[in-house]
């Protein structure tokens, strides 16, 4: 029996070297687990009763133990390198298309752009719709699209926070107006197929002005885009001259009606005030539409001011329209003549008018020509972003992960991946971040959680326990050759 109880402690040893050796070998593996072998002792059950009843016959492994604590993340840089922080496994399909699971982040981008690991196992997920929503409860293979260039859209809105100066003069005040330019911006607008459409925008200051016909009573500024800028410019200039005459016409009206009170007095003719015409209403400013601003100095209404036609009896007055705040239209050319005109929504809802210089804080549109795929990014939530020679992103999928119920139930297989076992259950279904599953770091791997220094260790111990054991077999062998020596 002392063999039986030495040999099953040299297989016990061996294993226990085998298991050691093996995680000494993986402790620069990514997403490795360190594996202990678990002991127990052999004892006879032969049930006779007597004094050997229970007597030791040696050791066994009784089981192989895998240690799925944490371990370290380490920064690569590399964009498509993913660490799992906490509980989970990543989800892969194998090349024989059997499931499995790893918590080896380093995936990259096979020919087809399928996201693979280092073994072309194909890393699972959801793909995302255009709102960000997975598009299916079953995970599916990860493709990234790095061959077709991302399409262009067509410019819809174009945004713009300005102030406008409210130390400004009315342009039409002066004879000389003042020029379009000096409260204009511009921005880079988009067609259907990605051409470049220029667009400009002015400010023109028309209030309050008591003199225009009719009269303007609040600060208001008209707007103008490239195509009604030359009309808005002659009706500024004629509006001026307009202005300036019925002034003067008004100064002389004035003046006769001062003379004509104090003539009967004197006996002296009266002046008559025949022939001074009537006020001339301004013409039409050709504007998108004008914007009226409060006491405050933040937009109040958006109008489409009202017009006066013909002059005294036959004065004819188009009323004003309030048109909504955030959808005015703007028409845009695209040099495509094929494509022609299009419209966009200009919004100027965060226009103000304050006691500063001209500025404009924000000027978008969103609009984007053709772009090329130039990156590829994971954040914290497993989301797989592509970014765009464009300035585009586009959300196109997440990584799902794994949990057990028993994870040292997984059997192990090549690759440091892992397949589900009857005592490991089946695999537990979520994203990073959501429950017990842990977040994701992009640009990093979980190193091995093997102790080089504790394996090292436990390997003398192992080696001394290998050496005690062969020793009580030398032992029982002379005292075997003792016995057969006997005469």
């Amino acid at each position: 029996m002392g063999f039986q109880t030495g040999l099953a402690g040299l297989n016990a040893a061996t294993k226990n070297l085998d298991i050691i050796g093996n995680n000494i070998a993986n402790a620069n593996t990514v997403g490795a687990k360190a594996s202990r072998a678990e002991f127990a002792a052999l004892v006879s059950s032969a049930g006779t009763g007597g004094t050997d009843e229970g007597q030791g016959i040696g050791v066994a492994v009784a089981a192989v133990s895998q240690q799925f604590t944490q371990g370290s993340i380490n920064i690569t840089g590399n964009s498509l390198d993913v660490a799992i922080n906490g509980g989970g496994f990543f989800q892969i399909t194998t090349t024989e298309g059997k499931a499995a699971y790893t918590r080896d982040g380093q995936f990259k981008l096979d020919r087809e752009g399928n996201l693979v690991t280092n073994l072309q196992a194909n890393v699972m997920g959801y793909t995302l719709d255009a709102l960000g929503q997975p598009t299916s409860v079953t995970p599916g293979k990860l493709v990234v699209p790095t061959g077709a260039p991302i399409a262009a859209s067509p410019t819809k809105t174009i945004a713009a926070e300005v102030n406008l100066d409210a130390r400004a003069t009315v342009a039409s005040n002066s004879a000389t107006p003042t020029p379009f330019t000096k409260y204009g911006t511009a921005v880079t607008a988009f067609d259907s197929q990605g051409l470049e459409v220029p667009v400009n925008v002015y400010f023109v200051k028309v209030g309050p002005d008591p003199a225009a016909i009719p009269p303007v009573a609040k600060d208001a500024w008209d707007v103008f885009d490239a195509a009604s800028q030359a009309a808005g410019e002659t009706a500024l200039t004629e509006n001026a001259t307009i202005k300036a005459t019925n002034a003067t016409n008004k100064a002389l009206d004035i003046k006769n009606t001062a003379l004509n009170a104090a003539t009967p007095a004197l006996g002296l003719p009266t002046y008559a005030n025949a022939g001074i015409p009537a006020d001339q209403p301004l013409k039409p400013s050709g504007s998108l539409f004008r914007m009226e601003f409060g006491a405050d100095g933040t937009l109040l209404r958006m109008i489409t001011p009202a017009v006066v036609t013909g002059t005294g009896a036959t004065a004819v007055t188009t009323p004003e329209v309030v048109l909504p705040l955030d959808t005015q239209a703007l028409t845009l050319t695209s040099g495509n003549t094929a494509i022609g005109n299009f419209s966009a929504v200009l919004d100027v809802t965060k226009t103000t008018q304050y006691g500063s210089s001209f500025q404009v804080t924000k000027l978008t549109q969103d609009g984007y020509t053709a772009g090329d795929l130039t990156g590829v990014s994971i954040d914290q939530t497993g989301v797989l972003e592509t970014r765009y020679s464009n300035g585009q992103t586009k959300r196109l999928a997440q990584l799902t992960l794994a949990d057990f119920r028993n994870p040292q139930g997984l059997t192990p297989i090549s690759g440091g991946a892992w397949v589900e076992t009857f005592a490991s259950g089946q695999p537990i279904q979520g994203l990073p971040t959501q429950g017990k599953f842990g977040e994701l770091r992009s640009g990093a791997v979980e190193d091995s959680n093997v102790d080089l220094t504790a394996e090292l260790v436990a390997m003398m111990t192992a080696q001394r326990s290998y050496q005690a054991n062969v020793q009580t077999i030398k032992t029982q062998d002379q005292a075997v050759q003792a016995l057969v020596n006997l005469r």
